[in-house]
């Protein structure tokens, strides 16, 4: 009987340096040097990725944090509170970086900086309001909010940097594994479907590129190849025309809208979840509804297209995300 690998077991792949989390195989990195000068360089750079991803407008500076605060305290409106809370959480990720730069200055010049220092209790103490500000603030997409990205930064603040880069590594698996959720449910919703023949090998191809990309960094020097594979892969997928005879009811053709409108809302789905390198599982729960109302609506009396789009809003309901297994180990 073969001996369940222990997650954090690390080997050479084909030449590559992996670590092993949760079934997969995620390229690894040597870990720089735990030093100041390294933490406010990966928050700097765990800042500006997460101002990436997120709703426009909250970037604000730090300078201007006390402005930000009095404006979210005074604010009783909900919906509006909501939106200067993550612009508040924002100047605070902002301050942080501002403090974190004079105090590296002020190390390069001989001042011994330790994590009782003033300064340093207040950079936890910005990065830990942030974090709970964030958890309402949405994905650029106005899906859903990514809590793990807010949480990041003041991961980077106090954690080692080896252990940083351990919560980094099960992220990126867990996203493996969302991408290949994604992919078995676009199979399984379309594989019986004659008008979809052919889609199974676009799909995996895409899961495939979409792997990769999830983990490779924009510095490697094979990004070029890593990244057009990944795009041409979603062009191709999304260019998928179903197989429609020329006699196809009207209905056959509502058919094949409503499944292509689902591909592009899946392939959408896949990017963000790339480029951001975290799972965005209630995103992913929608989705999989939509599919599993989309296979009953074709099913032996199927309803018109626009019965099939109102199905496919539906936000309450029994979520279908683990009608297929999600369990399966693969190495990549």
């Amino acid at each position: 009987m073969e001996t369940k690998l222990a997650n954090g077991t690390k080997r050479v792949i084909d030449g590559v340096s992996r670590v092993y989390y949760d079934g997969y195989w995620v390229k690894a990195y040597d870990a720089p040097a735990d030093t100041l000068q390294v933490k406010r360089q990966l928050i700097e750079a765990l800042t500006r990725r997460l101002f990436n991803h997120v709703e426009h407008g909250i970037n604000v500076p730090g300078t201007r944090l006390e402005a930000a605060r009095r404006a979210f305290e005074i604010e009783e409106d909900p919906q509006r509170k909501r939106v200067k809370s993550a612009m508040l959480a924002g100047a605070l990720f902002n301050r942080v970086t501002d403090i974190f730069t004079k105090l590296v200055d002020m190390q390069a010049v001989g001042v011994k900086i330790d994590s009782e220092n003033a300064l340093m209790r207040l950079c936890g103490e910005h990065l830990e309001e942030a974090l709970t500000l964030g958890k309402l603030v949405l994905h650029r997409s106005g899906d859903e909010g990514i809590d793990e990205l807010w949480g990041e930064p003041f991961k980077a603040f106090a954690f080692p940097i080896e252990a940083f880069y351990r919560s980094r590594y099960i992220k990126i698996a867990q996203t493996m594994r969302t991408i290949d959720e994604v992919a078995d449910q676009l199979i399984v919703t379309f594989e019986a479907m004659p008008m979809f023949s052919g889609i199974e090998s676009l799909v995996r191809a895409f899961a495939a590129a979409a792997r990769l990309k999830c983990e490779t960094l924009r510095t490697e020097g094979d990004i070029f190849e890593i990244w057009t594979s990944f795009v041409v892969s979603a062009e191709q997928l999304v260019g998928f025309q179903p197989r429609l005879s020329a006699e196809a009811t009207v209905v056959e053709q509502h058919w094949a809208a409503d499944g292509m409108a689902l591909v592009r809302q899946s392939k959408d789905l896949v990017t963000h979840m790339v480029r951001a390198r975290v799972p965005m599982p209630k995103s992913t729960r929608e989705l999989a509804e939509r599919l599993g109302w989309y296979r009953s609506a074709v099913g032996p009396a199927p309803p018109a297209s626009a019965q099939v789009t109102r199905l496919s809003e539906r936000r309450d309901g029994d979520s279908i995300a683990g009608a297929l297994d999600p369990g399966r180990e693969r190495a990549h």
